[in-house]
């Protein structure tokens, strides 16, 4: 077999392909060339009536102390802030130093993640919540999800068994729960999020209540 062939046939095969997106081009140009004013207005007035809805769901979660991470202070209170909010990540903790490794990561995550409702209940305070949910490690955080618990992250070991882990392998975690919504590079600052908390220990020891 001569080698022109071979390159004739190559040659033969690109233009083809060329041809075809070519023509698939010309197909999108004048598809939006068949659309008028009103197709145009139309789209635009979705667009805007998705931009209104995300919105107003979003202050409603900020309404709902979505988007900073606070304490609950009762078991009463508990349960009115599962109903209330769809997705929640609630945090039982005692006063120790592997709590305060976790406060981190959650005061991190709440900020980045408006849609899920982040949480801490004194485990010790709760010893009705504590009983039913079975809490025996600390700390554990309960997934919850239309106000059931969903699933748990009970101390360490999913991280990495360490206290040293990045925030991202927890954000990964709750993601895989589907607690809250993840698209890879939601972190504000990569820098920031991949940063262990024992790390930074030296710049601020002090507990996120």
């Amino acid at each position: 077999m001569a080698n022109p062939n071979v390159q004739d046939i190559i040659e033969q095969q690109v233009l083809t392909v060329a041809k075809a997106v070519e023509d698939k081009i010309d197909d999108e140009i004048a598809a939006l060339d068949r659309l008028d004013l009103e197709d145009i207005e139309a789209l635009r007035e979705r667009r805007l009536q998705q931009m209104k809805k995300m919105a107003e769901k979003r202050s409603r979660w900020i309404s709902l102390g979505h988007g900073e991470y606070t304490e609950i202070p009762s078991e009463k209170d508990f349960f009115s802030a599962v109903k209330a909010s769809d997705r929640v990540v609630c945090h039982f903790y005692r006063d120790n130093w592997p709590c305060k490794v976790m406060d981190k990561h959650m005061s991190i995550l709440a900020k980045q993640h408006v849609e899920t409702r982040f949480a801490k209940i004194h485990a010790e305070k709760s010893p009705f919540l504590a009983e039913k949910l079975k809490i025996l490690v600390l700390p554990t955080l309960a997934l919850i999800k239309n106000a059931k618990v969903d699933d748990y992250v009970v101390g360490f070991d999913e991280l990495g068994g360490t206290d040293e882990f990045n925030t991202e392998d927890l954000e990964e975690r709750l993601a895989k729960a589907q607690v809250i919504f993840f698209e890879g590079e939601s972190s504000k600052s990569s820098a920031q999020t991949r940063r262990s908390v024992r790390q930074s220990k030296s710049h601020d020891s002090s507990d996120s209540d």
